[in-house]
């Protein structure tokens, strides 16, 4: 079951309330990336463009005859694909770094949608992005964000990197979940890359790679989902770690921007379990529009 016209209605006026008021932490995936419509007024060239996480799969299984070698696997398996890259004799982890650099990075600018994005309150931002784009976009708010990047080898019993203080409009509380290219060795992308994540985020409080800062206001705050399917079981399983022993009753309101979300997800995501509402419109109908009701005016290209 889809929400009504009134129903999204009344949901996104307190979206846009809790981030008028800097409590609502925004979460970005990949897919913020995408292009927009032919008869969009906004425009996002192609090599401005990162290359999602289909395309990045396609290409590396070419590289290293993935399809040759596992025909009954699909080419578009991310995690799969960039495992064999990775083990390729003359290829390698290296290399792999390397091609997410020069695909997803090198040469590569903040859509208009990402720049709407850095230029309301968000307070704490969390991305599994591997690129700068979203630093590029704060920076021409005149934003200086507070930068942590997952680490998957952090020295033993040593406390996770935290803020001192309370992350503020002008300077964001920004987590790269999974990874940072410009360290290379925090990357998030291959099967043994997501076991080793997944171990990580059931460490003890102290030494858990998500900063208190975020877990504490994620208890409290709701959350924006935007460049995301939910159809990804890792993200499922982070949200519900992030979320752990909170009372359902007690969840904050979370929003899933999908224009088509699985319909199975959402019956049990949202109509029964109430973790989520999904938000069923397009980016760059959505962004725009929030960016209009929090700001009060129309994003200047």
């Amino acid at each position: 079951m889809t929400l009504d016209k009134a129903e999204t209605s009344k949901i996104l006026g307190n979206l846009v309330e809790d981030v008028k008021n800097g409590q609502c932490i925004l979460f970005i995936g990949a897919g913020v990336h995408a292009p927009p419509s032919d008869d969009s007024k906004y425009k996002y060239r192609l090599k401005s463009r990162p290359r999602l996480g289909r395309e990045l799969a396609e290409m590396m299984a070419d590289d290293c005859d993935f399809k040759k070698t596992f025909p009954d696997e699909s080419v578009l398996d991310l995690q799969r694909v960039s495992l064999c890259y990775e083990v390729t004799k003359g290829l390698g982890r290296s290399k792999l770094v390397d091609f997410l650099s020069k695909h997803v990075q090198e040469g590569k600018t903040p859509s208009p949608a990402l720049q709407m994005l850095a230029a309301l309150p968000f307070k704490i931002v969390i991305t599994t992005n591997y690129d700068r784009l979203f630093e590029k976009a704060l920076a021409k708010q005149d934003k200086d964000p507070y930068r942590f990047v997952y680490d998957p080898n952090p020295p033993a019993n040593e406390p996770t990197p935290d803020l001192t203080t309370d992350p503020t409009i002008e300077r964001p509380l920004l987590f790269k979940m999974h990874g940072d290219l410009d360290k290379r060795e925090s990357i998030v992308i291959t099967d043994e890359d997501y076991i080793n994540f997944v171990q990580r985020m059931s460490e003890k409080d102290i030494v858990h790679p998500v900063p208190q800062t975020i877990r504490f206001r994620m208890q409290r705050w709701p959350t924006l989902f935007v460049g995301y399917s939910l159809r990804d079981h890792n993200l499922r399983l982070l949200f519900r770690t992030l979320r752990w022993k909170v009372d359902t009753a007690n969840f904050p309101e979370s929003y899933s921007l999908d224009k088509s979300p699985d319909p199975l997800i959402l019956q049990i995501w949202q109509n029964e379990r109430h973790f989520i509402t999904f938000v069923t419109e397009d980016l760059w109908q959505f962004v725009p529009a929030l960016y209009k009701a929090v700001q009060g005016e129309e994003f200047r290209v």
